[in-house]
């Protein structure tokens, strides 16, 4: 299956082919090798403080190694949406202008039953030709047959019905990459989490990227702070979803254009 990439990032053409054709797409070396291991060491701690959570609001049995929402002032993900990785990408499925939906990471460990190794797909509603959601996947480990590489069934994007499992796991792709690696994919792709059989950790981030008007699953701007919003660049104030956000009140509500909360050209 051709459809790992190294050097393309720049060729919408290919993207678009790749895409249509399987669902999915690797782009290899897009991360500095430093900059990964950055990322894994700031891992731990983050689950530790949301497995307490997770545990104590009791749903954990299904949580074991997902860490959701990792856009925090502290850690990595303002600089790593920063660089704007994969972006001509994005904005071309989308068709302009878009947002952060989700950003989170899976540890995925020997024995563990997370609920990422169920088939399923990341946008509820199949949307077809009609584009409102992009997966991005960057690899942290080295994803192998061995620690549980995620399982891609090329071109289910274009079905609405989810597959049976017997189906799936005989057809299905495995997404063997490199760590460091960038897997983009449409949202209407049916994957599962592949099990871990070593005794190492398979780590990689999981993050959703939608056209503005949809609702982020974690009021990221409310989160961090409007304040703080104006510390940021335009570039991270767009796709944080500072220029998305909906009024809660009538003086929130009537402001000179360029003060709404709900900015234009978010389409």
């Amino acid at each position: 299956m051709e459809n790992r990439l190294d050097y393309a990032l720049n060729d919408l053409g290919l993207f678009d082919e790749v895409i249509w054709k399987y669902g999915w797409i690797v782009y290899e070396n897009a991360l500095d090798p430093q900059f990964v291991e950055d990322i894994k060491q700031s891992l731990q701690p983050a689950y530790e403080y949301r497995r307490k959570i997770q545990l104590n609001n009791g749903i954990a049995e299904s949580m074991d190694g997902t860490l959701h929402h990792l856009v925090e002032k502290e850690l990595f993900s303002l600089k790593f949406l920063e660089q704007k990785y994969g972006d001509p990408q994005i904005r071309h499925f989308l068709n302009g202008q878009y947002i952060l939906n989700s950003l989170g990471a899976v540890i995925n460990l020997k024995n563990s039953q997370a609920y990422v190794q169920n088939v399923h797909r990341d946008i509820r509603t199949f949307t077809g030709s009609f584009k409102l959601m992009i997966q991005m996947m960057v690899i942290l480990d080295d994803f192998t047959l061995e620690n549980g590489a995620t399982y891609f069934l090329s071109g289910s994007h274009q079905q609405d019905e989810k597959p049976e499992a017997d189906y799936f796991y005989a057809h299905a792709d495995r997404a063997l990459a490199k760590k460091g690696s960038i897997i983009l994919f449409d949202a209407n792709l049916w994957h599962a989490a592949g099990k871990n059989n070593t005794d190492e950790p398979r780590r990689a981030l999981t993050m959703a990227f939608t056209k503005p008007f949809m609702k982020q699953q974690m009021d990221y701007p409310r989160f961090l702070g409007y304040a703080f919003g104006e510390s940021l660049t335009e570039d991270l104030k767009q796709v944080i979803g500072y220029n998305s956000r909906v009024p809660a009140d009538f003086e929130e509500y009537y402001q000179p254009v360029h003060k709404r909360m709900y900015q234009r050209g978010q389409e």
